[in-house]
């Protein structure tokens, strides 16, 4: 249990909005050891911290974020939504899984490259599906990949070959000891999303789950802190 790490869902979004540097900052101060974040691309190509593909939802605008340049997206959201190479400078040496929403090969290989070119290659990790971090080890072959998984079914060998991951990263609602004990003596980790009650962060340390994502760190936190009281 004493392994088990705590993921900030896109920071700390119950307290401040999500995908800012000051979700990422709360999120730690709040006892996280990494900050899942989602990362897009710009019209003009910089990767920035967005979950959905419009500004709709978080901003108010309903525009494609993939039409806006840069200049106009920061205008649009007054500062707020940030690059992805503030995101790593404000983590510091903690650790960011960057989400890879809607990501093609083209748009994998800048976010990779921009991670490259901060240093940030071991304090990044990168999740999505098949597809994306398939991309993901074409551009990077020594990138760690948390490949999300939403079938009780495993992989196929063929694909965990190509793929190479060191995480499975499952729904919380698919997780059980006897899916984490398979995926152990595959020698993968386990990663679940994402919970955010005491009874099933409760269940998910139990069952042997490596790493839990959630809105509430502080909780998930506490309830590691009490298991080992």
């Amino acid at each position: 249990m004493d392994s088990v790490t705590v993921v900030g869902h896109r920071g700390d979004p119950y307290r401040v909005r999500e995908n800012t540097l000051r979700s990422v900052s709360s999120a730690i101060e709040r006892g996280a050891d990494a900050v899942e974040v989602d990362v897009r691309l710009t019209e003009d190509g910089v990767p920035v911290l967005l979950h959905d593909d419009t500004l709709k939802r978080l901003w108010g605008h309903g525009l494609p974020l993939a039409e806006l340049p840069y200049a106009r997206v920061r205008e649009l959201s007054r500062g707020g939504i940030p690059t992805l190479r503030e995101a790593l400078l404000t983590a510091g040496d903690h650790r960011l899984m960057l989400d890879l929403p809607g990501g093609d090969a083209a748009s994998v290989r800048t976010i990779v490259g921009t991670v490259r070119e901060c240093g940030a290659g071991e304090r990044v990790y990168y999740c999505a599906g098949a597809v994306a971090m398939l991309d993901v080890r074409a551009a990077d072959p020594a990138a760690e990949i948390a490949l999300t998984w939403t079938s009780l079914a495993p992989p196929r060998p063929v694909l965990l070959d190509a793929v190479r991951p060191r995480w499975l990263n499952y729904r919380f609602g698919l997780v059980s000891r006897g899916l984490v004990d398979r995926v152990h003596r595959d020698g993968l980790l386990v990663s679940a999303w994402t919970a955010d009650t005491r009874r099933t962060m409760r269940k998910l340390i139990t069952n042997g789950v490596d790493s839990v994502t959630t809105n509430r760190v502080d909780t998930l936190a506490a309830v590691l802190r009490k298991a080992h009281a």
